[in-house]
C-alpha cells in the first residue's frame, strides 16, 4: 500500500513537471520548425544581423567584467560582515530584479544623459553616452548584476571562515587570504554568477532600448523587425540569437564542469 501511493505520488509530479517543460519548450520548438535552413542561412550572412549579435556579445561582456570588479568585493563582505543597515544594502542590490526593466533604462537614460554631471563629464571628454555602447552595458549590467551578487555572496559564504582564521593567524593579510583561500574556494559560485549576469545582459530589451535604439542590439533589432515587417522576418533572427545564446551558455556551463573537476 505504501509502495503504490508513494509511486503515486511521484507520477503526479512527473506529470506536473512534464507540463512545465512542455510550456517552455513547445514555443521553441515550433519557432524552430516554422524557420526554413534557407532563412536562416540568409539572415545569418546578414551584416546587419551579425553587427547586432557581435555588440550584444561585447557589451554584454564589457559590463559582466565591469560588474565583476565591483560586485565581488561588495559579495564578499555582505557575506563575511555584519553592519548597519545590511538588510537595506541586500534589498537594493536585488531592486533590479523587482523594477520594471523600462523605468530601470529610464533611470539610467537620466543619470547619463547630457544635462547630468555623469554626462556633462563625458561630454568633456568626447564621448557621447546615451546611445552608445557604453550605455548599452551600464543598462545590462543595472539589470544583471544582482545575479552575480548574490550567487557570489552564497560561493563566500559556504567557505569555513575557520580556513581564513587559521591563514590570519599563521601570519597571512587579509588580502593574501582573500586571494588564496577565500576566492578560489568561491570560484565555483562566482563563475556561475558571472554565466547568469552575462546571458541576462544579453536577453535585456526593455531598459537598452530606452537608452540605446541605435546601435541595434539583438533583441532590439528582434523587435524591430516584427514590429516593421512581422513575425516572419523576426522569427529567423530570435532563432539565430537563441542559438548563438544556447552556444555560448553551454560553452560557459562546460567551462564551470571542468573548473569543478579540476
Amino acid at each position: 500500500m505504501y509502495k503504490s501511493r508513494y509511486s503515486t505520488f511521484y507520477l503526479i509530479l512527473i506529470f506536473l513537471g512534464g507540463l512545465l517543460l512542455l510550456f517552455l519548450v513547445a514555443p521553441l520548438l515550433g519557432m524552430f520548425f516554422k524557420t526554413s535552413g534557407t532563412d536562416l542561412w540568409a539572415t545569418a550572412n546578414e551584416k546587419e544581423v551579425t553587427d547586432s549579435f557581435l555588440l550584444t556579445i561585447f557589451t554584454a561582456l564589457g559590463a559582466t567584467v565591469t560588474g565583476a570588479i565591483l560586485a565581488i568585493p561588495l559579495s564578499y563582505i555582505l557575506a563575511r560582515k555584519d553592519f548597519p543597515l545590511k538588510g537595506l544594502v541586500s534589498g537594493i542590490i536585488d531592486l533590479p530584479v523587482v523594477i520594471p526593466h523600462s523605468a530601470a533604462g529610464i533611470a539610467i537614460l537620466g543619470f547619463i544623459s547630457r544635462d547630468t554631471t555623469l554626462g556633462k563629464a563625458a561630454e568633456f571628454a568626447g564621448i557621447t553616452l546615451v546611445g552608445s555602447p557604453i550605455a548599452i552595458s551600464m543598462a545590462m549590467a543595472f539589470v544583471s548584476l544582482p545575479f552575480l551578487v548574490n550567487a557570489a555572496r552564497d560561493g563566500f559564504a559556504a567557505v569555513p571562515e575557520r580556513l581564513e582564521k587559521a591563514a590570519m593567524n599563521l601570519g597571512a593579510s587579509p588580502t593574501k587570504v582573500f586571494l588564496t583561500i577565500s576566492l578560489p574556494l568561491a570560484w565555483r559560485s562566482i563563475l556561475s554568477g558571472l554565466i547568469m549576469m552575462f546571458a541576462r545582459g544579453m536577453s535585456e530589451f526593455g531598459a537598452v532600448i530606452i537608452v540605446a535604439y541605435h546601435p541595434m542590439v539583438a533583441p532590439v533589432m528582434i523587435f524591430e523587425r516584427f514590429s516593421s515587417f512581422g513575425l516572419k522576418y523576426a522569427t529567423p533572427v530570435s532563432v539565430l540569437f537563441i542559438l548563438v545564446a544556447l552556444f555560448l551558455f553551454i560553452a560557459f556551463r562546460l567551462l564551470l564542469k571542468k573548473k569543478k573537476n579540476a
